[in-house]
This record gives structure tokens, C-alpha cells and sequence, in this order.
């Protein structure tokens, strides 16, 4: 589909005039940046009581009167949840277009979709979907003559889809399968071993897994994989995850048996990605801490015997990427010294920087990926979001492009350095998931794969637009609407974005917003900095202290759109989720005027204490932390929770969480919530909507996304008065 570009010319703030079809100089008009009063009966909410809980920050007295909500298995928050969902669902249930959101959702989620094809020993394996299953069913063909069969079905493994595949890897030889659940969208994983000629699972069992993979030996004996100690009792899914250990479990073994492999003790905020190399020959052990690309890297040699893990790159200085090796050199992706990064070579028998070879310099684009294939990397660039495919040899020099059917996004490229074809798919907000094959012998690359889905696109378009933020910065953002869009401010338009941990929101096709854009409304994503989406710098824009220019970036985006007439702020919504959310819930509080209704969708709300649960620890590197006396007057000041005020005037909110998100804790929703409804100087809603059985978002069940999809449009349609 075309994207059209709208660069704004004029500086943001700027008055701007909207003429009408067939308007007079004199009826010429400037938008208003405040919203008009909205009327609309008021709700009565649950009682959330208080408690004289206060907390001393450097100096600084805080009060933190739902500090019991943190409890989220005590009888009290249960009470409190169940009340809650009573009032909102109650007030859902009362809007007729909810019904009509969820068939018309329903009716063009049932199609046929797939996954990017790979092979591993011969075999082919690919993900599909039938249109309504509640999780997608891994397929694998044996050969290229042979039909495909069921490889594993996560649909039989719970009656109402809540327990997903968490994860899963194939050995060298195609033989085994190491797969993980995620059971009502936990973090938590447990491993299972299936051999893939039988489909028949081993009574293999690792449990106690989070934030790892599993990577197979090369004579598929066993696999390396990361894990923390059994957490205690009551602290499941709300406790601090420290001290993660990488261990090596041997196939037909019990956990019992697994080889502790490396850890240290010392250090309880490093995390460990244990890899093995192409040739099987090394263990690359990538170090995390926290959130932040940042890397330490370490190597085991598989075969030598009693050799011990060498330290290679210890300074945590930059971002180092393993991508390939030849022998003792090795080659990574790194943004040191190019914060858009480079490839280098590192011959690890003289490991000294002044030996480090750079392969391919840092151009003006950022690498936004690199695979291996052909004896070549594929490097995929982000020109202002959209992506470009170019290939270069070992030694750096080009080798051509893979030229992407239009502007939007592509992934996949997955496969080994001697392969001489692979697939890859390629997406855009009104492009489905197209898939392709590409043979790099001659070049070319074929359609393999194309959904069919109960939607004509022709009527709609992709607008990418730049707009200019509060300190001059240029944004990008993409606008999706129907063609012909008349510019009077009267479109019901949802503006979305994230703004951190340095990711990108490249422009990919979701079946979520084609409901909402047929209904009329506008769909904008705005690329805010502490994404990555122009590297590094982009990242580091938009962190720590610099956080405030992400809310600013966003605050602009709707002044954009207003100011464009594509809005008004009596139409306008802002909707983000985990670190989007607290995006949300800062520049509502920063500017309530400027929307009609927010969404803020599993949400870290409160700054001063996220670093106390589950993995929150690991973003005080994007965050910083309020155990930090620099750092605390900048979390309190943009702080979700702690920057509502009694008797504004707030647009309609719905928060919304999930009772098992071990993730950000659903705490920091149950707070915000209770808060925002005591501080409501309005009449407009503000509610919280609560998911039982689910978690942070991943592997939520086809049924379920539908539900809360369908939820939140019937909510704006609502509130924006459509």
C-alpha cells in the first residue's frame, strides 16, 4: 500500500489555519488545544481505602496510601479486583458497539496465517494459524516431498488456551525439539524435550527457566539454558529475579543432574545467554545487566576438555552482538564507537583492541538486524523506520540488495552461513504478512505465501509524516486512515507509542486496527526517542534524565495531529502499553486537556518502588532509580501515580492490567487506579479493567486478545462520542 509523506513545515506550536471545502477567509478557524467539556453520568466507584504508609526519599517525605494493593494474592486485593471489574465491565456491557467490535473482530481474525518457514537437518518447520486458534501450532515437513504434520499443538495443552509456548529450539540435525510454557502469560518457563520423528516427548522437565533460550550441543545431546533458584514461597510471580545461574542439561536426564555451567556469585544482577557457535565448537556466554544493550561476553571451548570459560570482553563499554566464526575469529555487531553500529572481527587468539578489524563501517542508517546465509551477513537497515536489505561479504565489500516490495518492515533470513536460500516476510500497517522466498544464487526472491483476509484495503493509506517536538527534534510518525480523510478535527483518532529500551515501532501490519480505521478513526504511531529507531543516540535521547523529551516527543504528536486538523482534543486518545503505559499515564497527568480518553495498558506507575518486584531491578538502566538521590527528583516529577492531582479534570481512562503479569506487577495498575479515582475533579470514567489468567501480553489466547481489542474500541467509541 502507498505511503504518502506529510513533512510539517512549520514549527509545531505555530497557529495554523484549517480551510474547509468551499470555507471563506472568514470563516477561517484555529484549533483549539483544549478539550470542551464532555458530559456524561458519573460512575460510583469501589471504596479503596488508605493507610498511613509513608516512605523517605533522600529527604523527601512520600506518601503511599494503597501500598496494599502490592498484595495482589491477599483476600482484600481480590475483593478490591472483583469490585473493580464489576464497575467496568459493568459500564462495557452497556455499550451497544461492543458486540459489533467483537464480531467484526472475530470475522476478520479467521484467516489462514503463517509463520516464516526455516530448516534445521533436512526438515522445514513454520508456524500457521487457522484464523481463531488460541495459539498458533508449530508444523514440520520431513522432506521436500512429503506433507506437513503437526509438530506440537499448544492448543491441547489447556482447555482455554492460557498455557502458550514459551519458547523452543530445534537441534543441528533436525532431530529434537526443546520446548518451553508459559502458563497465563508468566515469565516463568518450564522445558520439555520432544523427539520430532514421533512427536512423543522424553520425561524430560527443566523448570524454574526465565528470560532464556535453549541452545543445543552440536550432537544434539543435550542444550544450555539459564535459570534462577526456586523462588520462595508466596513470591512466585511478585519477587525479585537475581542470580541467575547457566547450566547444561543432558536429554533423558532429571533436572537434578544439570551441570552447572557458569555463574557468579558476585554479581546478582548479571544475567546469562549461553550460544553455541555454528560450528559447535564454542559457547558464547553473553552477559546481561538490567536492560541495558550493554554487554560483557565470555567463551567456553567445547572441545578441549577441563577448559574453563575465558573472559573476552569484559569493560561493558558498548553493545557487542555475536553473529558468526571462522575458527578463532569472531564477528559482532556493535555500536561501539557507532551508534548506529558496525560489524567487527575479533581473532580471539590476539584479542587486543588495536587488533580489532572493523568489516562493515556505520553508515547513516542503523542496522536494525544481521543474519548469516550464503557465506555473506544480511544486513537489514532502518531508513526513517522502514527497512532496506543489503548484503555483504565476510571481507564487508556489497554484494547487492534484497529489494523489499514497498516501505514497511521484514524479518526471517533465518538459517545457517552455507545455505544458499532462505524466506523472509514482509509487512506495513495496511501490508499482511507476506512471505517470500529468496534464492541468493540468482537473486531474486518469490512470493511463496499471501494471506487472504476479509478486508479491502484499497479504500485505506499509510501516511508517514514528520513532525517537529519541543526542542526542535524531527519525529517521524505513521498515520493510517481512509483515503480522503477530510482534515476538520472531527476524527476519532487513537495515538499510539513507547519511547524506550531502545525499541523500534517499524511500521508492521496488526489485524487489531482495521476495525478501528473502517469505523472511520484514525491510527498514529509516533517514533518517539528512547527508541532506537536512528540508534543510539535515539536510545540515549529519550533515558535517565533525558526521559522528559520522550513525553514531550509524544505531547507534540497530538499537538500534530490537532494542529493538522486530522483531530481535536474532544476526539483524541493516547493508548501505550508496559513502558507505554507509563508514557500514557505521564502525559495525561503532564496535559489532561489535550485528550479525551487514555488507555494505559500494563503500566509501570510507580517510579519509586519498580525496582522492587520480579525483573523490574534491570530497567534502572533506561529508568534510573529513586535509590539514587540524582535520579529521584526526576523519577517523582514525571511518576504516573505520583503526579495525579484531586479535582483535576481527567479524560476518560481505562487501565488496564492482568492478574499474572510478573512482569510489571499489576500493582502498579491496582495504585494508579485507585488513585485516579479519588483525584477524578470530573465527570468522565476513569476504571480499570482486570485480566484474570493472563499476563504481560505474550501468548495471550486468540479469544482473550479479541475480548480486551473489542473492549477497549467500544470504550473510545464511547467516550470520543462516535
Amino acid at each position: 500500500m502507498p505511503i504518502t509523506f506529510r513533512p510539517l513545515a512549520l514549527a509545531l506550536l505555530a497557529t495554523l489555519v484549517l480551510v474547509g471545502c468551499g470555507d471563506s477567509p472568514e470563516n477561517q478557524v484555529t484549533p483549539s488545544l483544549i478539550r470542551e467539556h464532555i458530559t456524561m453520568e458519573k460512575l460510583i466507584y469501589p471504596a479503596s481505602k488508605t493507610v498511613d504508609q509513608k516512605d523517605d526519599y533522600h529527604g523527601t517525605e512520600v506518601s503511599d496510601p494503597y501500598r496494599w494493593l502490592e498484595d495482589v494474592d491477599s483476600d482484600e486485593t481480590h475483593a478490591w479486583v472483583e469490585a473493580q471489574n464489576k464497575v467496568t465491565f459493568g459500564f462495557l456491557k452497556g455499550i451497544p458497539q461492543r458486540s459489533t467490535f467483537q464480531d467484526r473482530l472475530t470475522k476478520i481474525w479467521d484467516y489462514t496465517r503463517y509463520g516464516t518457514p526455516f530448516k534445521k537437518g533436512g526438515r522445514t518447520f513454520y508456524f500457521k494459524n487457522d484464523g481463531l486458534q488460541n495459539q498458533s501450532v508449530l508444523f514440520v515437513q520431513d522432506d521436500a516431498g512429503s506433507e506437513a504434520r503437526v509438530l506440537l499443538d499448544p492448543n491441547t495443552l489447556s482447555d482455554d488456551g492460557t498455557v502458550a509456548l514459551g519458547g523452543f529450539s530445534i537441534s543441528r540435525d533436525g532431530r529434537w525439539l526443546a520446548w518451553s510454557t508459559s502458563v497465563s502469560g508468566s515469565d516463568w518457563r518450564t522445558w520439555y524435550v520432544r523427539d520430532i520423528a514421533t512427536c512423543k516427548d522424553l520425561d524430560d522437565k527443566v523448570e524454574w527457566s526465565k528470560f532464556s533460550g535453549a541452545a543445543w550441543d552440536h550432537k544434539a545431546q543435550g542444550f544450555y539454558y539459564s535459570r534462577y533458584d526456586v523462588p520462595a514461597e508466596g513470591e512466585t510471580f511478585e519477587g525479585s529475579n537475581y542470580f541467575q545461574k547457566l547450566y547444561y542439561h543432558q536429554r533423558g536426564t532429571d533436572q537434578s543432574q544439570d551441570k552447572l555451567v557458569f555463574e557468579r556469585p558476585d554479581q546478582k544482577e548479571w544475567g546469562f545467554q549461553g550460544e553455541v557457535s555454528e560450528d559447535g565448537r564454542f559457547l558464547i556466554i553473553s552477559v546481561w545487566q538490567g536492560t541495558s544493550r550493554n554487554n560483557r561476553l565470555f567463551y567456553l571451548d567445547l572441545q578441549t576438555a577441563g577448559a574453563e570459560v575465558v573472559t573476552l570482553l569484559d569493560d561493558y563499554d558498548a553493545a557487542y552482538n555475536f553473529l558468526h566464526n571462522d575458527g578463532g575469529l569472531f564477528y559482532f555487531k556493535t555500536n561501539l564507537e557507532a551508534p548506529r553500529e558496525r560489524i567487527i572481527a575479533i581473532d580471539i587468539s590476539h584479542p587486543a583492541r588495536s587488533g580489532w578489524k572493523t568489516i562493515i563501517a556505520e553508515s547513516e542508517d542503523p542496522m536494525d538486524g544481521v543474519a548469516v546465509l550464503n557465506s555473506s551477513f544480511v544486513v537489514t537497515y532502518m531508513h526513517d523506520v522502514v527497512n532496506e536489505v543489503k548484503v555483504f561479504g565476510f571481507d564487508g565489500q556489497p554484494k547487492g540488495e534484497i529489494a523489499l516490495p514497498g516501505l514497511g518492515s521484514s524479518s526471517g533470513f533465518v538459517g545457517q552461513s552455507s545455505d544458499t536460500e532462505t524466506y523472509y516476510a514482509f509487512n506495513s500497517y495496511l501490508n499482511p504478512n507476506d512471505i517470500y522466498h529468496h534464492d541468493f544464487t540468482t537473486g531474486k526472491s518469490t512470493l511463496f505465501r499471501r494471506p487472504e483476509i476479509d478486508f479491502d484495503f484499497s479504500g485505506y493509506e499509510t501516511e508517514r509524516v514528520f513532525y517537529t517536538s519541543k526542542d526542535g527534534t524531527r519525529i517521524p510518525m505513521f498515520l493510517v486512515h481512509k483515503k480522503g480523510l477530510k482534515l476538520n478535527g472531527d476524527n476519532p483518532t487513537i495515538l499510539y507509542g513507547y519511547g524506550g529500551f531502545n525499541i523500534s515501532l517499524n511500521p508492521r501490519f496488526s489485524i487489531s486496527i482495521l476495525p478501528w480505521i473502517e469505523e472511520g478513526g484514525v491510527y498514529a504511531v509516533a517514533n518517539l526517542r528512547g527508541g532506537g529507531e536512528y540508534g543510539e543516540e535515539w536510545h540515549q535521547g529519550g533515558m535517565l534524565k533525558n526521559k522528559q523529551n520522550v513525553f514531550d516527543d509524544f505531547i507534540s504528536a497530538a499537538e500534530y495531529l490537532i494542529t493538522e486538523g486530522y483531530s481535536s482534543p474532544n476526539k483524541l486518545a493516547v493508548f501505550g502499553g508496559s513502558n507505554g503505559g507509563t508514557l500514557v499515564g505521564a502525559v495525561v497527568n503532564q496535559r489532561p486537556e489535550l485528550f479525551a480518553a487514555a488507555i494505559p495498558a500494563v503500566g509501570v506507575m510507580d517510579m519509586l518502588r519498580f525496582q522492587n518486584f520480579t525483573i523490574g531491578w534491570a530497567w534502572t538502566s533506561d529508568y534510573g532509580s529513586s535509590e539514587d538521590a540524582d535520579m529521584f527528583p526526576i523519577l517523582f516529577a514525571y511518576s504516573p501515580l505520583h503526579n495525579l492531582r484531586e479535582g483535576t479534570e481527567y479524560p476518560s481512562i481505562m487501565v488496564t492490567t492482568a492478574d499474572h503479569d510478573d512482569r510489571v506487577v499489576p500493582g502498579h495498575s491496582f495504585k494508579y487506579a485507585a488513585r485516579l479515582q479519588a483525584c477524578q475533579g470530573g465527570n468522565l470514567p476513569v476504571m480499570i479493567r482486570i485480566q484474570t489468567k493472563a499476563g504481560h501480553g505474550a501468548g495471550k489466547p486468540t479469544a482473550m486478545v479479541i475480548e480486551e481489542v473489542a473492549d477497549r474500541y467500544a470504550f473510545l467509541h464511547k467516550t470520543l462520542g462516535m
